[in-house]
């Protein structure tokens, strides 16, 4: 396994070999279904901010879907086009993507930017959990 493919948790060849594409894919989420979706009460809910033309962001996109799937049920994970919706991307001052942000009841309570590997993304995700 590649270096890369190494530090952010995947494989292509190992998805393949285990039935492919996760069951559960991140959900792709509007500028209009944003607010309702970040507001999940006690759920914890990750969004990925990304764009089609980054590179970083299709490089960390894997880890996004291995925690949607390791997650459903306890946890939501979306993501937002940042090209598509750059007034939510000024409301939470990014300046650089990918970013993920974790809320909890609404609020910001973590964030990530850049490509980071899964162990990490997950860490953060388990702390909302405990």
């Amino acid at each position: 396994m590649g270096l890369l493919k190494r530090f952010m948790g995947g494989d292509k060849e190992e998805a393949a070999a285990g039935g492919g594409e996760p069951a559960v894919a991140p959900r792709h989420l509007t500028g209009e279904e944003f607010d309702q979706a970040i507001s999940q009460g006690e759920t914890p809910v990750v969004v990925d901010f990304w764009a089609e033309w980054c590179g970083p962001c299709h490089a960390i996109a894997p880890s996004v879907a291995k925690m949607a799937a390791e997650y459903d049920g306890r946890a939501v994970v979306a993501k937002l086009n940042a090209d598509d919706y750059p007034e939510i991307l000024g409301r939470y001052g990014i300046m650089g993507i990918p970013t993920l942000i974790y809320f909890k009841d609404g609020k910001e309570v973590d964030r990530v930017v850049g490509v980071t590997p899964y162990g990490a993304l997950k860490g953060k995700l388990e702390r909302l959990l405990a």
